[in-house]
């Protein structure tokens, strides 16, 4: 990809756009809630917390965390700290919770916001739950919001977080090195990226995806998702 333009772009007209709040909003598969710590602490924690679970929390720069309480006050703290956005995934039909995911580096200013700690459990990895709900949270930022950029990072050595972005069509753009040091180790961050100008075609792609005809009897998909959107 080339990165940069041959032209300026006309910016005057452009205004700050409003913080996300995405309010609940249901798909096919899943249901995007705020989280509340009184009403999602017991099922956050038996969706994504406990010691079978720990390996989940290898990436996240908290936890694992011992007790719902203690997962539930972890999740505010550092919401408040860092002005997080922090969504709850339950599945749309019996609403029992199946991971989280955050808007964060939120900045209204620039049109830009990073879609991160996202937490899925066992039961929705993998899933077209789990890509359902990556494009509902997408789709708040562009089409509600007028957002321009939509980040996505990762620890450099997180192959699979990488690998999860580049399928859901984020582009990369580098690493910063010994960008961070989390847990007592060295993190070097990659960086990904959706821009307003990519959005359509990705979300056709992700619609023609979702659609109930792209799956068949057995739940396999007949196409993938960059297939969709017009990738081989």
């Amino acid at each position: 990809m080339q990165y940069g333009s041959q032209t300026v772009t006309d910016l005057h007209t452009w205004k700050p756009c409003a913080p996300p709040a995405l309010p609940s909003v249901r798909g096919a598969f899943v249901q995007i809630d705020v989280f509340s710590p009184e009403r999602d602490r017991d099922g956050v924690f038996a969706a994504i917390g406990g010691a079978g679970n720990d390996a989940l929390w290898r990436y996240i720069p908290f936890g694992p965390c011992t007790s719902a309480d203690e997962l539930a006050d972890a999740i505010v703290l550092v919401a408040d700290a860092q002005n997080w956005r922090t969504h709850i995934i339950r599945a749309a039909e019996t609403g029992e919770i199946l991971g989280m995911a955050s808007y964060m580096r939120i900045r209204p200013e620039a049109g830009s916001v990073e879609i991160g700690c996202i937490i899925f459990s066992k039961q929705l990895q993998r899933t077209p739950a789990a890509s359902e709900a990556m494009y509902l949270l997408a789709r708040h930022i562009f089409d509600d919001l007028g957002y321009r950029r939509y980040e996505w990072k990762c620890n450099g050595d997180n192959a699979a977080s990488k690998s999860a972005a580049a399928r859901l069509g984020f582009e990369f753009e580098g690493v910063f090195r010994q960008d961070m040091v989390v847990k007592g180790e060295n993190r070097d961050t990659a960086w990904f990226s959706i821009l307003d100008s990519e959005w359509p075609r990705l979300k056709a792609g992700f619609e023609a995806w979702l659609a109930p005809e792209n799956f068949d009897a057995d739940g396999r998909q007949r196409r993938s998702l960059r297939q969709c959107r017009g990738g081989a």
